[in-house]
């Protein structure tokens, strides 16, 4: 259990608020050779890049970047997954994926229209009447590339407040789009896009009212099991399976504190709250964005893409949305995956289009493009040079 630090209560409005907002040695361990082979130049600097990381003015206390290409499996990590403990971060510790959670609801979606219990074009209304009549006409295709035009939850009043007085509070996380009801579209369905948190609710909430089954059997019937996913879940409460990679508000001149447990996971649910290690996530990546999940009809649809529709925070280079998926053109070439912030950390996964080649980048700290944009900026660089890495450059 996390200790309630000092002066917590008092930075928890800055926390809820980060949490919303959509220095050790470094090791580089190479399986079966790390102790004959010497570090390739390219190791090296990606290594100093994480060193960077760790080391930058309010910079994570930990980053692990997992690269795998076919049987060759390359952990690259800087900095300690516990500061008081100082253990390097490892693969199988667990980790809040935030956003990445909303490609596993995308999973779930396009496994169903596989399956012809779904299409891309079912309604709100059609399977979600209970919801606003003004939402009725938003269709699971929009939902799933973010162009619905529903209000984000997230920034309702009154949810912030709950959490504020009361972070481990458990919201009834089917009735979470309760909290953006009385709002209207932001825009026209389809017009435009906008990151929304709502969308990826709505989605297992029709994936629930389809199938006559609960999200989380779903996810477990549609993606763990035929991925191979054992230590991937989907929990309530605010606390993570040991061992876990420990997440931390850095705030200098202040020590990080330990911020991995300060909220329950019942209010992001769908959109957010997925916990897994970076070996099982990395499994996830290959097989969701190399299309292994679906029909070619369903993989064509899920690539076709929104210009400029950026993750949260931004993957590395141009950005673009698809369904659940975002395409990452870097300066070496493309990538398809998600990224995803919250207390205590920032996530991206990424995979090769034909699902062989994949990189999990996880950092012990919260950034986006309001929360330390300048680390973001720092990050971004370094999994673009990641990104190089594993696509052969």
């Amino acid at each position: 259990m996390v200790a309630h630090l000092p002066g917590r209560r008092a930075r928890l409005p800055l926390a809820v608020a980060a949490l919303l907002a959509a220095a050790s040695a470094g090791t580089l361990v190479r399986p079966a050779q790390a102790a004959q082979t010497p570090p390739l130049p390219q190791d090296r600097a990606l290594q100093r890049g994480l060193e960077r990381l760790v080391g930058a003015v309010g910079g994570p206390p930990g980053v692990i970047a997992v690269l795998k290409r076919g049987d060759r499996v390359e952990v690259h990590r800087a900095g300690v997954a516990d500061v008081e403990t100082g253990r390097p971060p490892r693969p199988t510790d667990h980790m809040r994926l935030a956003s990445v959670s909303k490609a596993y609801s995308g999973a779930v979606a396009l496994r169903l229209v596989d399956q012809e219990r779904l299409s891309l074009g079912t309604t709100i209304g059609r399977r979600l009447p209970g919801l606003p009549a003004a939402w009725h006409k938003v269709t699971l295709r929009q939902l799933l590339n973010h162009t619905s035009g529903l209000p984000d939850f997230t920034d309702s009043a009154e949810f912030r407040a709950i959490l504020g007085e009361d972070p481990h509070h458990v919201f009834d996380s089917r009735r979470l789009l309760d909290f953006a009801a009385g709002r209207p579209l932001a825009f026209r369905p389809g017009s435009r896009y906008q990151y929304s948190n709502s969308d990826n609710i709505a989605v297992a909430l029709m994936a629930e009212a389809a199938t006559g089954r609960r999200y989380e059997d779903l996810l477990k019937h549609l993606v763990y099991r035929p991925l191979g996913l054992r230590q991937t879940s989907l929990p309530q409460g605010f606390r993570l399976p040991e061992p876990y990679l420990h997440g931390y508000a850095v705030d200098p001149p202040a020590p990080p504190e330990d911020v991995t447990e300060l909220f329950g996971s019942s209010g992001l649910w769908a959109s957010g709250a997925v916990e897994a290690t970076p070996k099982d996530l990395g499994r996830f990546i290959r097989g969701y964005a190399g299309g292994s999940l679906f029909s070619p009809h369903t993989r064509k649809e899920q690539l076709k893409f929104v210009p400029g529709g950026a993750s949260e925070p931004a993957g590395p280079g141009a950005n673009s949305a698809g369904l659940g998926i975002f395409r990452y053109a870097t300066r070496c070439g493309v990538l398809y995956g998600h990224t995803g912030n919250t207390a205590g950390y920032t996530q991206l996964v990424a995979a090769t289009p034909d699902g062989r080649k994949s990189l999990t980048f996880s950092i012990t700290t919260q950034t986006t493009k309001t929360v330390k944009p300048a680390l973001l900026a720092q990050v971004r660089k370094v999994q673009e040079d990641f990104a190089c890495a594993l696509l052969g450059h």
